[in-house]
């Protein structure tokens, strides 16, 4: 049996159903124990996973310790339930057999701006946890080196992308002709994306007219009024905090309207968004002394540096190249075979 560890968020419910609709023994072999819950990210009755038999939440610990032993696999979406960390902790040999699937953020906390008493004590079990975890998953090869660089893992490294939020797909948006320049400024509201930064970088990389649209709806919401305050005062009414949850269609429709997207993230993170977008032949500026920026490199993917931010378009050859390895790498196939090779 497999036990998907989960936190309730917007990827795992597509994770569920592309799972349940791409392996025959599903039903048997996988349960999911999810901590947390918020109307935000469940679909309808009918089509509403946490009324499934395999799915339970998270609330008496000791009947998870019990199905943690049961299991054969355990998989940890995200390393974010410190009581999660803490039973796997206080019974080591499990270890071996968790796969830890890298999300960012809870790699990347080794390096907070502020380190209290809360983060030692949490990175007590994490430096515990992390050295002996079996398996590591991520498609950034660069992020697991890091975590054997912070942590010294010795898990073996597996390449998957994971989320069918991360599949191509051809968009049935259309591009339709606007004025000036349309940019997507980051990909939530997150102080990682470093919003202030980066809009004062725009604030000078063109003549042209630009529109803004900034994603805000989820992440840090104090960041995020100060982020829709500070864009309104530069840019005025071309400046669009999208500080409520879009539909997918819906946001796919604005992807692809966008001309340019900047991405000023110290860390690895957004590789949904940056993917798309890509496979929509459109230009990513980004931080070149990231993992990610490493990974889209060694793939053959034209990026550009966010130092040199001047806006230029991807030229037509460039943009089919890009679309043509996104729609390789990022496949239904090629998801599903690292699926199997980590679930065999």
């Amino acid at each position: 049996m497999i036990l998907h560890l989960c936190t309730i968020n917007k990827f795992i419910e597509p994770f569920y159903q592309f799972v349940k609709n791409n392996f025959a023994d599903f039903d048997s072999n996988h349960e999911f124990y999810i901590e947390g819950l918020s109307d935000k990210y469940i679909n309808p009755v009918g089509n509403n996973i946490f009324l499934a038999q395999n799915v339970k939440f998270i609330n008496r610990y000791f009947w998870l310790t019990k199905q943690m032993n049961r299991a054969d696999k355990i998989i940890l979406h995200g390393l974010w339930d410190m009581r999660v960390l803490m039973l796997l902790c206080i019974q080591p040999w499990l270890l071996k057999k968790c796969y830890w699937v890298i999300w960012g953020g809870d790699l990347y906390t080794y390096t907070p701006a502020k380190k209290n008493r809360r983060w030692w004590r949490n990175e007590i079990l994490r430096r515990y946890a992390i050295k002996r975890f079996g398996h590591i998953i991520t498609q950034v090869r660069g992020d697991y080196e890091l975590a054997r660089q912070w942590y010294a893992a010795k898990g073996v490294w597996h390449e998957c992308f994971m989320y069918p939020s991360n599949l191509y797909s051809e968009s049935p948006a259309k591009n339709t002709q606007h004025d000036g320049i349309n940019i997507l400024l980051g990909n939530s509201a997150d102080p990682s994306n470093n919003h202030i930064e980066a809009l004062e970088k725009l604030r000078f990389s063109t003549t042209e007219k630009v529109h803004i649209y900034c994603p805000l709806s989820y992440g840090d919401a104090e960041h995020a009024k100060k982020v829709a305050h500070y864009g309104k005062n530069i840019f005025g009414e071309n400046f669009n905090p999208l500080l409520e949850y879009m539909h997918f269609d819906d946001y796919q429709k604005l992807l692809a309207q966008i001309d340019i997207a900047v991405f000023n993230h110290r860390r690895q993170q957004g590789m949904g968004n940056i993917t798309q977008l890509l496979g929509l032949g459109k230009s990513i500026y980004m931080r070149s002394d990231i993992t990610s920026w490493t990974f889209l490199k060694q793939i053959g993917v034209k990026v550009f540096d966010i130092k040199e931010l001047d806006l230029n378009r991807l030229d037509q050859d460039e943009a089919i190249r890009n679309k043509k390895i996104i729609s390789n790498y990022f496949s239904k196939n090629s998801l599903i075979k690292q699926l199997q090779e980590i679930f065999n």
